[in-house]
């Protein structure tokens, strides 16, 4: 992501999905850390024209572990690759900062989704602004 234009696209995306998709209150998704992340937009075309449709940040968390947050399409976009696509360039961009790994916290209905890409599922189910999710690793360097 370039401009302020595109990070508030990307902002727009997770209103869209998780505030008033799914109920998740604003002050728990919009919570003061996407200064600290990189930010990834996915643009797709729809009727002949270029449009935001997903977004993914990346946040350091230290060492050698990065972290995925805030994956979104929107859902005129989906099952088109674009959730892949951004998670591949998460990946790209925390080996090429030296990251070993990237962990993130799924919505257990999403867990299909990511173990497809590669990722396992650890721990027990915990619940992140009232829905459940598990936290998932993929190691980097296999």
């Amino acid at each position: 992501m370039r401009t302020a234009d595109e990070l508030l696209s990307c902002l727009e995306i997770r209103r869209e999905v998780f505030i008033r998709g799914q109920g998740v209150p604003e002050n728990e998704e919009m919570d003061g850390r996407d200064d600290d992340c990189i930010h990834f937009l996915a643009v797709a075309e729809t009727n002949g024209a270029a449009r935001p449709a997903g977004t993914v940040r990346l946040r350091i968390v230290g060492g050698r572990l990065a972290k995925l947050e805030r994956l979104a399409v929107h859902g005129w976009a989906r099952r088109q690759g674009i959730g892949s696509a951004l998670l591949r360039a998460v990946e790209a961009e925390s080996r090429n900062r030296g990251h070993g790994e990237v962990v993130l916290g799924a919505q257990v209905s999403s867990i299909p989704f990511y173990e497809r890409c590669g990722y396992a599922a650890e721990g027990d189910v915990f619940h992140d602004a009232g829905i459940p999710h598990r936290l998932m690793r993929r190691r980097l360097d296999d």
